[in-house]
């Protein structure tokens, strides 16, 4: 008999309502005459399932599975540095510079969760089959509830696919392991979001921020984009394009606010509360609970990870036309780096700052803490007063996580060792992206004035200057200029666009957890990134460090193979 499956999961799960506590059994791991398998039963199943979305198993270490994927999204690419001082976490260095290993505790924590949240989905499906059968739900109950579960579980398969490539796919009929070789999960993720699809009330949401008609379509188009399959995707992007209930939100930042969760712009997102009565705000975004400005007035000035390169920062500069510099962004920093401190690390905190004079895209400054630009009604940001360890992590911060001042106590919880957890929703999907992967299918029909059209229609909202950041008088914060690509001749070739659209979505979901995965999907990761460790001299980490082709997914746990005997195999290279 082969070790029972590492991955499905037997124990009780803990779920925390926005109401109190509830100890809810899998269905699997109790006798069938203790479980009433009526549609109320089922829901709770439903709802832990959506549960572990958060990736949060019991308030412990959460960080290693944040679904903003801040680790294995943005610090393993050149977007972030992990931040804080070396010794803290240090097992973050390992990813930044191509070397995480099977031993890795975060690999191990991340399998765990969006496993679990596999098994949750399966034991809703046996739930409805043993229902159906019995008798004690409706046709009508069992295919609502199929389609939520079914949506989950393409959804947790997917984070697994993209993270480790080689995985098994999991369905309601496994209980032992089984080959993650030679597995074509794409077939039955798409087949699992299709099936939602085909479910799902196109008139209404059946829980807000839940699976729908429309977030199906959105997410099985990424999964045809993440193969490159743009003939899949084109008319599932045209139809949620042009008859889906989403828009862009009039302002870039309302992306990043509590009180605007579940924008027109939220296709699919992590939701979050607190201050509602679980332990310790248990609903709220543990995952992101490091990254916030250390010794700053922003909950209990935890704790200075995931701090942004000044590669990133160096990307938002603009042209006299307001359009990006695609190719010499990153000849020089901008200033907000000493030219005299040989540790690169910042500006002291003195008056001998100088603003940036250069040309700068808006957007910078509701992605980025930049000394001397405001900050969410914190204060303009000090600079290396909130950096943890400047020679290590720099003298920037994450600002997408952070709420505003006036948020205080009511978006952030009032309990536990970090009162930076809160309540704004991790966006796993927003419309921005569906415009862009429209542009990417545009420009490789070789339609260049529709590609332009779809880039410029994320840009034209990024150039409203009532969506600026400003000071106290009402001026700009900075010297903003941001341009259209169609008032300044288009894309003139394919390659040209290609490189733009690349572009666009790095400065537009900057943060966000993507930015790995979208050069790995797009075959970029290693040009982009070797030129990122080659040029970046103010990490000495990172001196030496090289990505490879085998890199372009992450280790499998070794507990996993131990557990399976073998029947899960590591990735090549590991």
């Amino acid at each position: 008999m082969k070790k029972i499956i590492t991955i499905i999961t037997i124990f009780t799960i803990v779920l925390f309502s926005c109401e109190d506590e509830l100890n809810v059994p899998i269905q699997s791991a109790i006798s069938g005459e203790e479980v009433p398998l009526n549609a109320a039963f089922i829901e709770t199943q439903v709802v832990a399932t959506y549960a572990m979305l958060d990736g949060n198993r019991d308030n412990t270490n959460v960080w290693r599975a944040a679904p903003s994927n801040w680790v294995y999204g943005e610090v393993t690419a050149d977007n972030a540095y992990k931040g804080s001082d070396a010794g803290d976490q240090s097992e973050i260095t390992a990813f930044e510079t191509y070397a995480a290993a099977p031993q890795n505790s975060y690999v191990d924590y991340k399998w765990v969760s969006v496993f679990e949240g596999i098994s949750r989905a399966n034991g809703v499906i046996n739930s409805i089959a043993n229902g159906v059968a019995a008798g004690t739900i409706t046709a009508e109950e069992a295919n609502a509830f199929m389609a939520e579960a079914r949506f989950l579980r393409a959804h947790y398969h997917f984070e697994a696919k993209k993270i480790w490539g080689n995985v098994p796919f999991v369905d309601e009929t496994v209980t032992e392991s089984i080959t993650n070789i030679g597995v074509d999960v794409w077939a039955a993720i798409e087949a699992d979001f299709q099936f939602a699809i085909d479910n799902l009330p196109e008139d209404k949401t059946l829980r807000v921020g839940g699976a729908s008609y429309w977030n199906a379509q959105a997410y099985l188009a990424k999964a045809h984009m993440y193969q490159l399959d743009y003939d899949a995707a084109k008319p599932l992007l045209d139809k949620v394009i042009n008859e889906g209930p989403y828009s862009l939100n009039t302002f870039f930042h309302d992306n990043f606010d509590a009180d605007t969760n579940n924008s027109i712009e939220s296709v699919f997102a992590v939701q979050y509360a607190v201050n509602d009565g679980s332990n310790d705000s248990s609903n709220g975004n543990y995952g992101d609970i490091l990254n916030h400005p250390h010794n700053s007035p922003i909950g209990a000035g935890c704790c200075g990870f995931f701090q942004p390169s000044h590669n990133l920062v160096n990307a938002f500069k603009t042209d006299a036309n307001g359009l990006p510099l695609l190719d010499t962004f990153n000849t020089t920093n901008i200033n907000n780096v000493d030219p005299n401190d040989t540790s690169a690390s910042g500006f002291p905190d003195d008056a001998s700052f100088v603003p940036e004079p250069g040309n700068l895209d808006p957007r910078l400054d509701w992605t980025v803490g930049r000394k001397g630009i405001p900050f969410n009604g914190w204060g303009d940001f000090p600079g290396l007063a909130w950096t943890r360890d400047p020679a290590n992590g720099g003298s920037y911060v994450s600002k997408k996580i952070v709420y505003r001042a006036d948020q205080q106590g009511t978006v952030n919880t009032a309990t536990g060792w970090a009162t930076t957890v809160n309540a704004i929703n991790t966006n796993i999907i927003r419309f921005s992206e569906v415009l862009l992967w429209r542009a990417e299918v545009a420009a490789d029909e070789g339609d260049l004035p529709m590609a332009a059209m779809y880039v410029d229609r994320v840009r034209a909202r990024a150039a409203n200057p009532a969506g600026w950041v400003k000071r106290d008088d009402g001026t700009d914060a900075a010297n903003y200029v941001i341009g259209l690509y169609t008032d300044n001749g288009g894309f003139p070739d394919i390659s040209f666009a290609e490189k733009a659209i690349l572009f666009e979505y790095r400065l537009e979901t900057a943060l966000e957890g993507h930015r790995f995965f979208d050069l790995v999907r797009r075959g970029k990761a290693n040009e982009v990134l070797n030129a990122y460790v080659a040029g970046d001299n103010t990490r000495g980490y990172l001196s030496g460090a090289t990505y490879t082709d085998t890199d372009a997914v992450f280790p499998i746990p070794q507990s996993v193979i131990d557990l399976s005997k073998g029947v899960i195999e590591q990735n090549t290279g590991y």
